[in-house]
This record gives C-alpha cells, structure tokens and sequence, in this order.
C-alpha cells in the first residue's frame, strides 16, 4: 500500500521534513517514490519553510495512496490559504 507521509531530515534539533510517497513498508525515512513537497519548521529569515504539490498530491490520492493524519491536516491548511488569496 502507497502512502504519503513526512520523511525526517536534517541535523540534531533542526529537522526538516519531506512530503512523499512511500510503501508503507519502508522505514519513514528510507526510500521513497516521489517527493511532493517540504516543510522546514525552524525556516529563518527569508528561506522558504514549506512548499507542498496539491496536484501531485491529488494525483497520488486518486491512485490509492494514503495520506497520513499530518498531512491530511497540512494539505487542508494549504488548500484554505490557496483559496483565500485566489
């Protein structure tokens, strides 16, 4: 079964975290099949602290693939900004 799930990255205390597409039989942060997006949680400045393709997204979700309880939350915060500034 695909599912689409944060994958953790960077140093001690700094994470930063992938949005993708995975087999749910894959450890969370082992090989994956698409990267949909990114979220850094401690972005400084002006560096961009999150991106995520709602069309790859819906792409993946129409062909089976599970979203997580995080990104379900996520996606629909993104879907409610995308809407307000359209």
């Amino acid at each position: 079964m695909l599912v689409i799930r944060f994958a953790r990255g960077g140093a001690k205390k700094r994470p930063h975290y992938n949005i993708v597409v995975a087999d749910s039989r894959l450890p969370r942060d082992g090989r994956f099949i698409e990267r949909l997006g990114f979220c850094n949680p401690v972005a400084a400045g002006g560096a961009e602290g999150f991106r995520l393709d709602l069309r790859r997204l819906e792409h993946w979700v129409s062909h089976g693939a599970q979203p997580s309880a995080a990104v379900k939350r996520v996606a629909r915060n993104v879907r409610r900004i995308a809407a307000a500034r359209a």
